[in-house]
């Protein structure tokens, strides 16, 4: 059972913001699985400042969800509590200055990797493989093809729940295998700066290339899912363990383990965020049963379950 429309009453106590607040807002269309319930409110800042105030001025009470373009997300089916904040074209910016390129966190990490390239710049051709936004990339040190943010980044620009702006360099995030350490927990990233530096436009082009072929002969692109699902345990590769496991292919309802590469799930059209969440959990014991390794979630996994259905 889906969540229902509802009015809600902190609405009235939001600050007034140049942006847009949307009451009961669907969330599905924005997860690249096309699944979940609503924000109970959806807010897109007009830019920067816009959200400031709006941090500044919100009551402590309300909850506060960050999300990109849902690329590795799942939106439990029950919907979001509070109010769910999208960074969206207002935050999309990128700029090149000699050898660094500047993007706001609403930037497509493949989009970063083009601006560079077409200012012939090499060192961020890796962020073609990366799924996603700048904002999302930085608290989770996201990466592909042997390089991860943290290889790349200088600082980064954000704010926290109240309202206070922060400048990070790459030491304050004290990088690990996709998370950053405490400093970063709880901030709204909405900037960044990486360096780069003067490449044969050729050969950057050549080695995006070669990964996005890479990319499409080995996942499955162009489908409903959220990525990698798994972290990959210290010594190991998920994918490896969920095939070893006997998952690939493994099926719930509309949604099942990619047979492309199995350490997708997929979403072939009517799978609810539950059946997803449950196919993960499952291959989880599955993974730990066979191999004795835990796999760890690497999609983030927001909302509350829908009525009726187990916590």
């Amino acid at each position: 059972m889906m969540a229902q429309e509802k009015h809600l009453p902190f609405i009235d106590r939001l600050p007034h913001v140049r942006g847009r607040l949307v009451e009961n807002a669907p969330l599905a269309r924005l997860s690249w699985f096309r699944t979940g319930g609503p924000a109970d409110v959806l807010f897109e800042p007009a830019d920067e400042a816009d959200l400031v105030n709006f941090l500044r001025h919100v009551p402590g009470d309300v909850p506060l969800t960050v999300i990109g373009v849902g690329s590795n997300l799942l939106v439990r089916d029950g919907g979001v509590d509070g109010v769910v904040i999208r960074l969206g074209r207002a935050f999309a910016e990128i700029e090149v200055r000699a050898d660094v390129v500047r993007a706001g966190a609403g930037a497509m990490d493949v989009h970063v990797a083009r601006a560079a390239q077409k200012a012939c710049l090499t060192g961020l051709e890796f962020m073609v493989g990366v799924p996603g936004t700048v904002g999302g990339a930085l608290p989770m040190n996201a990466g592909a093809y042997g390089l991860e943010i943290k290889d790349v980044l200088l600082h980064a620009h954000a704010v926290d729940r109240y309202g206070h702006q922060h400048e990070l360099r790459t030491a304050d995030f004290e990088y690990g295998y996709r998370h950053a350490g405490k400093k970063a927990v709880g901030l709204i990233f909405t900037r960044a700066s990486f360096q780069a530096r003067t490449g044969d436009p050729k050969a950057i082009l050549a080695e995006m290339e070669r990964i996005s072929a890479e990319r499409q002969e080995s996942q499955p692109i162009g489908t409903r899912t959220g990525g990698s699902t798994f972290k990959n345990p210290e010594g190991h590769k998920a994918w490896q363990l969920i095939d070893e496991a006997g998952c690939r292919g493994l099926r719930i309802g509309d949604a099942q383990v990619s047979e492309k590469h199995c350490n997708f799930l997929l979403n072939h059209g009517t799978a609810t965020a539950s059946e997803i969440e449950e196919l993960g959990e499952s291959v989880r014991e599955k993974v730990k049963e066979a191999t004795g390794v835990e796999l760890e979630w690497e999609i983030r996994r927001i909302g509350r379950k829908a009525e009726g259905e187990a916590a």
